[in-house]
């Protein structure tokens, strides 16, 4: 993710950031994670740099921007920017068409539902909120399809997570289904791309779980993936 950071000399620059989580939780599962930061030229054209990769992670981080999905901003919305966007929903397209395993984790769900064209709730209700506090973290069951790639991963039908999100799907995308939902409210918590041999959106930090199992189901289906190419 792209954010302000000052240490040392240096004051308030831009930086690219991502959380050891996620890097450490592929590394664990045998993969080789590699940290992408956004790039103009990849953007208009992600195949370059996709032909390095076997599966790609659409990690956490702020919200994305509202005309990314055709919509006003909301109050709500904020930190969003504009290049992780359009970035991002380039390298899940081409992953996509290529039939490369995709995860999303959190605003990585999200993307992935913008990236087939769906929308987003700007800002959850408050019936929903009580367990998606802003700016904090909430333990609470989801709910899995049986038999969904969602349930697979985890190896469950029922997991216990921790959330921290505002937003959440509005519309799904093209092709997409919901396949998880927390307990109780409903909110969606899983999505899925039923046509891809492996693609799949979470709205809890699993790479906040000790060797989780959908990275490392993520990280197998890449390995797959490398025999295949």
């Amino acid at each position: 993710m792209v954010e302000r950071a000052a240490w040392t000399v240096w004051r308030d620059i831009e930086v690219n950031v991502s959380q050891r989580t996620y890097s450490r939780g592929v590394s664990q599962a045998g993969g080789l994670p590699l940290v992408l930061p956004p790039d103009g030229a990849s953007a208009e054209g992600p195949d370059q740099l996709l032909d390095l990769l076997d599966g790609i992670v659409l990690s956490g981080g702020a919200d994305i921007d509202p005309s990314s999905y055709g919509a006003e901003r909301d109050p709500a919305t904020k930190g969003f920017n504009a290049e992780r966007d359009r970035f991002e929903i380039a390298l899940c397209r081409g992953a996509l068409d290529r039939d490369m395993p995709v995860l999303g984790v959190c605003r990585g769900l999200e993307l992935l539902n913008v990236a087939r064209g769906g929308t987003l709730e700007q800002h959850l209700a408050d019936a929903d909120l009580h367990l998606h506090t802003p700016g904090e973290f909430s333990d609470h069951e989801v709910r899995l399809e049986p038999g969904s790639l969602a349930a697979r991963a985890v190896g469950a039908d029922r997991v216990s997570v921790r959330s921290h999100h505002h937003q959440g799907v509005g519309e799904l995308g093209d092709g997409l289904v919901a396949s998880g939902w927390a307990e109780p409210g409903g909110v969606i918590e899983a999505i899925e791309l039923p046509e891809r041999r492996w693609a799949l959106g979470i709205l809890w930090h699993a790479e906040e779980e000790r060797r989780s199992p959908v990275l490392g189901a993520l990280t197998a289906a890449a390995r797959e993936q490398e025999v295949h190419a």
